[in-house]
């Protein structure tokens, strides 16, 4: 038998072609968020050793590192706004309105070396298998990337996708490869899940009340407040272990060590 996987992206051709077939053979669940992130890559130094993640009352804005010289900036805009209505200036007044501390604390400006806007959505297929097709990677998921997942969930599906396709062709063994698209769904639900909440609590949305607003500083509170509220956080953010140990087992073949991805 001849396999083939594919991880050609979310714009692809692979996910499309098997979506199309029979009804029922292939699921697609998707959502659109009412909001995107117009991204800056910036000719500035960094003056922060850590991601910084805003909620502010004119939305959302994240601070990171690209180099000792550039930083990645994002903020919290409409889906349908237009590129040349963000001036540099403009962007940059919103950056450091958005990011400005108590302590007076706010990112280094420079000039902008690349900007762009990107919408926000989440999508999964089930099964991640149509024949001898396997799917990996944003062909088979795509999460927002508040949570910053979307590279990881994509190197956890082609680490379990190696080793079926390894004990394949070296044993003859098919039996990881039929519970390769069950493994992978399971991170990648709680992937989709830890990335929802990070978006939800971190964004503004359209028409949202100030009760909502009220209800996402308290969630902020307690995450920076309680110690249980901080490790479920870390836990999700750097990484779920694998259950190799669980599903070999339940399988009848032997266990393996479970790792962190």
């Amino acid at each position: 038998m001849r396999l083939h996987c594919r991880c050609d992206g979310g714009h692809g051709v692979c996910r499309p072609s098997i979506c199309s077939g029979p009804a029922g053979a292939i699921r697609k669940y998707e959502r659109q968020y009412p909001f995107a992130w117009l991204g800056i890559l910036a000719q500035a130094a960094p003056n922060c050793e850590e991601l910084v993640y805003s909620l502010h009352e004119r939305g959302f804005a994240l601070y990171s590192m690209r180099s000792p010289s550039i930083t990645r900036l994002y903020l919290q805009c409409a889906p349908g706004e237009k590129i040349e209505s963000w001036p540099d200036g403009r962007i940059w007044d919103e950056l450091i309105a958005r990011f400005e501390t108590a302590d007076g604390w706010r990112p280094n400006r420079g000039p902008t070396l690349q900007k762009g806007i990107t919408g926000m959505h989440s999508l999964v297929v089930e099964p991640m298998r149509c024949g001898r097709l396997f799917l990996a990677g944003d062909a088979a998921h795509i999460v927002p990337p508040t949570g910053a997942k979307g590279l990881n969930l994509a190197v956890a599906d082609v680490r379990v996708l190696a080793r079926a396709l390894a004990k394949y062709y070296r044993e003859g063994r098919e039996d990881l490869l039929d519970c390769y698209s069950e493994q992978c769904l399971r991170r990648v639900w709680s992937v989709q899940r830890f990335s929802w909440w990070m978006t939800s609590m971190l964004h503004l949305t359209p028409n949202g009340s100030e009760f909502d607003y009220r209800r996402q500083l308290a969630e902020l509170d307690y995450v920076t407040s309680s110690r249980a509220a901080m490790v479920c956080l870390a836990e999700n953010y750097t990484g779920l272990p694998f259950d190799d140990a669980a599903l070999s087992s339940s399988r009848g073949a032997p266990a393996e060590q479970a790792s962190q991805d």
